[in-house]
């Protein structure tokens, strides 16, 4: 969840990093415990940033609005607006923020994306992301946190970051009805809570008491994607973050419930166009 200031800062709840901070772009790295499940006291944003969680999972609510944040998805705060949070799920989370100067994000931002491009002020609350997404989040945090990175190379990441994001062949609202947004948002935080677990569809239909051809077509519908891609894109972006800690790519493909090296090292490569090994080496520089 996004801390109230661009400063380093630590509580027991929340650790944030400063990463990167140029006097057009500033990226940093957010930790939350988690602990508190229940809403949080209302916030309200300090500027209009983009949050893309990489870790865990929690919920936004705006208004009677909520948005599941996992790595699927990018959630869009506007500067002023107020919101809270909920973690129902436990384990903590983890995000990469980042804030451009309001001339930099309207320039990058679709009309269709705004309501006030005077100053940047988003109709939406989030968007589901694809994996190229994925692919250049990770590079930039992994390169900011090994200090590989220069300055000129990751303002460059990060506005090829937003530019992709946000562009209109790319960004997907959630489509369907509130109801039909709210059994979606109930499979993914059941999914979210056991990545390593070989779900089938009975097991999440059983979760959210629906029948399996039912909660498929609503996904389908909601999302864009289906359920089983989605849950692989959420494993395998546990993947990009966890990179940098195993040395034993085996034992990290079965972690994430993935029948053998193999078959991970093949489903990485087809979504991110690398193998994990090349990956690490590109993004970590060992």
């Amino acid at each position: 969840m996004p801390p109230k200031s661009h400063d380093k800062s630590e509580t027991p709840e929340l650790s944030v990093d400063l990463l990167l901070h140029s006097p057009s772009i500033s990226v940093r790295d957010i930790y939350c415990a988690g602990t508190c499940k229940g809403h949080s006291p209302e916030e309200h944003a300090t500027a209009t940033e983009l949050v893309f969680p990489y870790r865990g999972t929690y919920v936004r609510h705006v208004g009677r609005d909520q948005s599941v944040a996992e790595a699927n998805q990018v959630l869009l705060f506007n500067r002023g607006e107020g919101y809270r949070v909920s973690h129902p799920v436990e384990g903590g989370d983890a995000s990469l923020s980042l804030f451009l100067s309001p001339s930099l994000l309207a320039e990058l931002s679709p009309v269709s994306l705004l309501v006030d491009r005077s100053e940047p002020t988003y109709k939406t609350q989030r968007l589901r992301v694809d994996t190229r997404t994925q692919s250049l989040l990770a590079t930039l945090r992994h390169r900011l946190r090994q200090g590989v990175a220069a300055p000129m190379e990751a303002e460059t990441l990060a506005l090829a970051l937003v530019e992709h994001t946000l562009g209109p062949r790319v960004a997907h609202t959630a489509g369907g009805s509130s109801g039909r947004q709210r059994l979606v948002d109930r499979a993914k935080l059941a999914i979210a809570s056991d990545l390593g677990r070989r779900w089938t569809l009975a097991d999440a239909a059983a979760e959210v008491r629906c029948s399996p051809v039912y909660l498929t077509q609503v996904f389908q519908q909601v999302e864009g994607i289906p359920l089983y891609r989605y849950q692989l894109r959420l494993r395998l972006a546990r993947a990009l973050d966890l990179l940098e800690k195993y040395e034993d790519l085996t034992q990290l493909s079965l972690d994430l419930g993935f029948s053998s090296h193999s078959h991970f090292s093949a489903a990485f490569r087809e979504t991110y166009g690398k193998s994990p090994s090349a990956f690490k080496q590109s993004a970590l520089g060992r």
